[in-house]
């Protein structure tokens, strides 16, 4: 009797700090989320700006808008939850934004066709990114910065620095109809988005590359196969540049070769204020696409408060560092909590055996003559 009060004296103790920790943890994952909607309601609310920010247009124009650049960031997501960085996903839907567009008005193609082309081109540099990553394990970070570079120069040579435009009509205006109220390049953003999700959460290689984020030296010693990985995971990045590539062809009409290279920032800074939301300290595609629009509604909002051009990008470049050093602190917290969690249970003495049956008691008993 004893036993069992003092049993169920020490679960209520250990009750009461998961109760403070599970709550500790849901502001923690829906901290980024509760911020948007405070911003959301501010700018309905306030005097200035209610009327034209909660315009059925501006709306429109927010979800619209930001599809493309959701995209991009969703692309970047990918190698980075294997701990690579690829800088040059905005150089190429850049790529495929141009060879989509080329390829309707100079070459003649259909749009499927074309599309088809964007897309292989965009793999080709994918498959460069992987080749100098996972084959030659060149850092990733210098690695699709020089990429990046390198496609942006490519872009200025091919189109001597012109736009192109006079892309089939059927096709420019898909990116710019609704479809149920809402934009269409939504509705892709979200289908990508949830496909790149459920591949890296609920698939094998998914969790590998996880495994491999967290860390690589333990992921080749327990047999997991880091280079073809990552290397796939370049390549998957690159499809979903290409993609964005399509889409922004589609809204624009055409292509300019210096467009697409200013998705990058605004990508960086959702996907790293996306890890501080749904799931803290880990990239992770829905924190990615709330940390998209956190950014647009706000950005959004401010100009109809009257800001300045050069808002969006200080404001950008600001989310972006707030990003990292909350991701870097709440990363080191963790690992405080990891190392006391580990202390504690040091101190812990451990528990008795359970009491044995007879059979067992005899056989544990018995001398081993093996």
């Amino acid at each position: 009797m004893t036993g069992a009060v003092s049993d169920t004296t020490s679960e209520n103790a250990s009750a009461t700090p998961r109760t403070r920790k599970s709550v500790g943890e849901v502001i923690e994952v829906a901290g980024l989320p509760i911020f948007l909607v405070i911003l959301i309601a501010f700018f309905m609310l306030h005097p200035q700006t209610q009327d034209l920010f909660a315009a059925r247009p501006n709306l429109i124009n927010i979800l619209g808008n930001q599809s493309v650049t959701g995209l991009v960031a969703v692309a970047m997501v990918i190698p980075l939850v294997s701990g690579y960085f690829d800088l040059s996903v905005a150089a190429i839907a850049g790529l495929a934004n141009v060879a989509i567009a080329s390829a309707m008005v100079d070459h003649g193609l259909s749009t499927p066709l074309a599309i088809l082309v964007g897309v292989g081109v965009g793999l080709a540099a994918g498959a460069l990114n992987a080749f100098l990553v996972a084959g030659l394990r060149l850092n990733g970070f210098i690695a699709t910065l020089g990429t990046f570079t390198l496609l942006s120069g490519v872009l200025q040579w091919y189109t001597k620095g012109t736009s192109i435009f006079g892309v089939p009509r059927g096709f420019a205006n898909w990116g710019s109809l609704t479809w149920l109220g809402i934009p269409r390049p939504f509705y892709l953003l979200i289908v990508v988005a949830a496909i790149v999700w459920y591949a890296l959460m609920h698939t094998p290689n998914g969790r590998q590359l996880e495994a491999i984020g967290s860390n690589e030296n333990a992921a080749r010693l327990v047999g997991i196969s880091v280079d073809r990985l990552v290397a796939l995971s370049f390549l998957g990045s690159a499809l979903v540049a290409s993609i964005a590539g399509a889409l922004l062809t589609s809204r624009q009409g055409g292509a300019d070769p210096t467009v697409a290279t200013n998705y990058l920032f605004p990508a960086l800074a959702a996907v790293f204020l996306g890890a501080t939301t749904i799931r803290p300290g880990r990239y992770n595609v829905w924190g990615t696409i709330i940390g998209i629009f956190t950014l647009a509604v706000a950005i959004n909002g401010f100009t109809f408060l009257g800001a300045e051009a050069w808002v969006q990008n200080a404001f950008n470049g600001l989310a972006l560092v707030l990003a990292v050093a909350v991701s870097t602190l709440m990363g080191r917290q963790r690992e405080r909590k990891a190392k006391r969690l580990l202390m504690d249970t040091d101190d812990v003495p451990p528990a008795p055996e359970p009491t044995s049956g007879p059979g067992e008691a005899a056989a544990k008993a018995t001398p081993s003559h093996a």
